[in-house]
């Protein structure tokens, strides 16, 4: 007898949930898509225990007739693709026909639906993957997907998931995620008796951004518009024969692909820890994708420090036959026909629109109170966000939340970190006690300030040519004011972010200004700084740097460029073999030119501790504003933080 066997249906449904269904977000996440495809517009989420005992998702989609739902739980069928060219261009987010049989097989589940072409409804109840019963119920149109007690005939499966708080969690990014991606539907999550999230359709991604993340987040956020790209593709070739007989008097445009990338993304001062703030999808898909990642970060180069990252909600859109999505199981995972292109679009989009916008970091002096206006949702970012956050992920997963806090208790969204605290005001005691035996805060009235004088908010850098320098702080920090408020900024990263640019440019237009020593400094390398040396030699002499082999493991340093000190020479030369060492293994050449232009730029810019007269002062603003990226040094610290007049004035209770 042969040892190669067909594995039974229930076995092979069991493997088909170990790669589909991981946890108890994806139940939510196959439904959820299922929905979206019927068409839903509203969308009611119930779990318990994490999802675990219980998650119901009830939607007010298509429906299914009688026959379909039997249909649905046979493995890969699916109402999505006809032949195999579909794969090719694969517009829903479902389509493996795996969702429905895979979670069956290893949970009890009821599926109730109804089609609006039928009078009533079909109930069908299954319990590891053997039908219980079907019969008809009277239905509203739509469909209710009941999973209780998953995992239960997979007790392996189930030791692995999570605490109950970090599942929960899951399931609140996901559908916090989906939210976003649709602003004209309704969603409603609730674990057991709490509402964790509900948002209302809204005509703008604007306003679900505000539903759900709050008027503090929003405020923190560029939007990036609508950016699109056309891709033109190669001619097709075509036959002699073929092309004589097809003969036309006008030759054929060349076809083309349309790219077309929306969003918001968040300044360069607001920095996470981790990637749990990212959230890009792909035609409407929840994706996590190496490639978009990679352009995301590169868009922050030298804008942002190497471990941190951004707040990012991308949407990039483009023909379906230009994306695979049938690469992961879990559907997570995409692959572009034209990578490159598409990598370079969202990295030159990005930062072109951070470069436009200039946003300029401020203080946060005032504490909001705790009746602050609160959004629509019920602030899952705040929560659910600070609790992924707490636990760094691998390089390629949205989200790993760790395990979570001792009790679920909604917390207020992390701000930035405080900087000066100038939110306490004198408090002055009316005479006499008052009625309720309280002390009463009573402001000043000798001199009101006109709220018509009050200027419009400045969050550009644009008006830092216009800024009068006033003093220095340690002589480190430069005190200027504005027409709004006043600004601090640290003169040496602003000094180095100028030096940055002028280098980038001469070095682009080949006009480095190099000087010469008046004697060649030696240099002793380690073996593999030697390697790297010799793979970087070119890129040394067009930055400014003479170099040669100088015996074993030895170079000898003829010039160098005329802004950096020969004292600072060694330093700087070590910094870039470190640089390349790191840079050309997993980053691109023109990350490695960035990274020696930013070492010459540090090493040659004003140190902090030395003293500026007005003129220099005047010099370093205007310089400052003439440069392409004011926001951030080369290395990604802010460079200048603005307090607005309105926040003194808040401060001192004039408004």
């Amino acid at each position: 007898m042969g040892r190669i066997r067909i594995l039974p249906d229930q076995v092979a449904n069991k493997i088909a949930a170990g790669e589909v269904v991981e946890r108890p977000a994806s139940v939510v996440k196959e439904a959820l898509e299922n929905s979206l495809d019927a068409g839903a517009a509203s969308f009611r989420i119930e779990v318990e225990s994490g999802g675990r005992r219980l998650i119901r998702i009830a939607d007010d989609g298509c429906g299914m007739l009688r026959d379909d739902a039997l249909l649905a739980f046979e493995r890969h069928a699916t109402s999505k693709l006809r032949d195999v060219k579909d794969l090719l261009s694969i517009s829903t987010l479902g389509f493996r026909g795996e969702a429905l049989p895979s979670i069956a097989s290893v949970s009890r589940l009821l599926l109730e639906t109804r089609s609006p072409d039928e009078t009533t409804g079909t109930s069908i109840e299954i319990a590891g993957g053997k039908i219980l019963r079907c019969e008809e119920a009277a239905l509203a149109r739509g469909t209710v997907v009941t999973v209780r007690d998953l995992f239960y005939n997979v007790p392996a499966r189930k030791k692995f998931l999570r605490t109950e708080q970090t599942e929960l969690a899951h399931i609140a990014s996901l559908v916090t995620h989906y939210s976003l991606a649709h602003p004209g539907k309704t969603f409603r999550l609730t674990n057991a008796v709490t509402e964790l999230l509900h948002v209302t359709p809204v005509a703008t991604l604007r306003e679900r951004v505000y539903q759900v993340f709050g008027s503090q987040v929003l405020e923190e956020l560029v939007e990036i518009g609508i950016r699109e790209k056309e891709l033109r593709l190669p001619p097709v070739s075509v036959p002699p024969s073929q092309a004589i007989a097809e003969y036309r008097a006008e030759p054929e445009e060349p076809p083309t692909r349309n790219f077309r990338l929306s969003g918001f993304f968040s300044r360069p001062q607001v920095q996470k820890g981790n990637r749990n703030s990212i959230y890009i999808f792909v035609n409407g898909r929840l994706i996590r994708d190496r490639l978009l990642m990679h352009a995301l970060s590169a868009a922050y180069h030298n804008l942002m420090p190497p471990a941190a990252f951004p707040f990012a909600l991308l949407f990039l859109e483009c023909d379906a036959e230009e994306v695979d999505v049938n690469v992961h199981p879990s559907k997570t995972e995409v692959r572009f026909r034209h990578a490159s292109f598409v990598h370079d679009f969202v990295r030159d989009m990005i930062r072109e629109r951070l470069m436009e916008s200039r946003p300029a970091p401020s203080f946060s002096p005032v504490p909001r109170p705790a009746h602050t206006e609160q959004p629509a949702a019920h602030l899952p970012y705040s929560d659910f966000s600070q609790m992924l956050e707490d636990e760094a992920p691998p390089p390629v997963t949205l989200e790993e939340p760790a395990e979570a806090l001792p009790e679920f208790t909604l917390r207020p969204a992390a701000g930035p970190p405080p900087r000066f605290d100038f939110s306490a005001p004198p408090i002055e005691v009316a005479p006499g006690p008052p009625p309720s035996g309280k002390l009463l805060r009573r402001p000043d009235t000798h001199g009101e300030f006109p709220s018509e004088a009050l200027p419009a908010p400045e969050m550009s850098l644009s008006v830092l040519s216009e800024l009068r320098p006033l003093g220095q702080i340690h002589e480190s920090f430069i005190i200027a004011a504005g027409r709004d408020g006043f600004w601090i900024i640290d003169q040496h990263v602003a000094h180095e972010r100028i030096l940055f640019e002028q280098v980038m440019k001469q070095r682009a237009a080949g006009r480095i200004e190099m000087q010469r020593l008046l004697m060649p400094l030696i240099v002793q390398l380690t073996a593999e700084q030697q390697i790297d040396y010799a793979r970087i030699a070119d890129e040394l002499y067009a930055s400014g740097f003479e170099t040669e082999p100088f015996g074993n493991r030895t170079i000898a340093v003829k010039a160098a460029p005329a802004a950096v000190s020969p004292s600072e020479l060694e330093k700087i030369l070590f910094e870039i073999l470190e640089i390349a060492e790191t840079e050309l293994r997993g980053a691109s050449l023109d990350d490695l030119r960035r990274g020696i232009c930013a070492s010459i730029a540090c090493r040659a810019a004003i140190k902090i501790n030395t003293r500026l007269d007005n003129a220099k002062m005047e010099w370093l603003l205007r310089a400052l504003a003439a440069t392409d990226c004011p926001m951030s040094c080369p290395h990604g610290r802010p460079i200048a933080l603005h307090y607005p007049t309105r926040d003194i004035l808040k401060a001192f209770h004039r408004v």
